[in-house]
């Protein structure tokens, strides 16, 4: 297996990190974003869309990060970290819907302002941020993960953008269960941690 990543995208890194975590071989490309590697002929075959993560499995090709981690899930059998039952299966892809979107635009998008430049309203986006971070804080009390009793795939699918969140200016110091969340997600066996930049909050850190 082949994973196209770029180290500063949280979305490779949720892609890296559930393979790690699985325990499936695969070998890390290096896709060089800044000088446009991503927009070339050869990597529009893999992903029109001109964006990494891309998983390339034999004659299989996955974009996106949520279906590359479906796809592993789904593959190696991993129904702890993809349940099969209705119920269970329900309640991890609410996760995995909020990772798509109040998590790419409110945490995702106010670390895209001073970690790459992109033109958003930093206001808005860091009280999408704090917005959706004190839900997240809610569903955790009294809990270890998202939504079972065990981590899945959800727990990833979250993690890279809410552990990088200060580097968008958004401060995760009111958020204990988050905290203590994103602890125990970079606990698990086979974790890989995100690269970190010198970047909003962290300027100073």
């Amino acid at each position: 297996m082949k994973l196209y990543y770029f180290p500063l995208s949280g979305h490779a890194h949720r892609a890296h990190v559930f393979l790690s975590l699985l325990g499936v071989d695969h070998h890390v490309v290096t896709v060089d974003l800044p000088n446009g590697a991503h927009k070339s002929p050869e990597f529009l075959k893999l992903n029109p869309l001109g964006q990494v993560p891309v998983l390339e499995d034999g004659d299989v090709v996955i974009a996106d990060s949520i279906a590359i981690m479906t796809y592993v899930a789904k593959k190696y059998g991993a129904t702890d970290w993809l349940p099969e039952d209705a119920e269970s299966a329900a309640k991890v892809q609410k996760w995995l819907s909020i990772a798509a979107g109040q998590i790419a635009y409110g945490v995702c998008a106010a670390r895209l302002v001073t970690v790459f430049n992109a033109p958003f309203n930093a206001d808005e986006v860091i009280a999408r941020a704090h917005a959706i971070l004190a839900h997240i804080e809610a569903a955790l009390s009294g809990k270890d993960w998202l939504e079972l009793d065990h981590p899945t795939i959800a727990d990833v699918a979250l993690y890279s953008y809410i552990a990088n969140a200060p580097e968008g200016n958004v401060d995760l110091a009111p958020y204990g269960n988050v905290r203590a969340w994103l602890k125990r997600v970079e606990a698990l066996p086979g974790f890989v941690p995100f690269e970190q930049t010198v970047a909003g909050l962290r300027k100073s850190a």
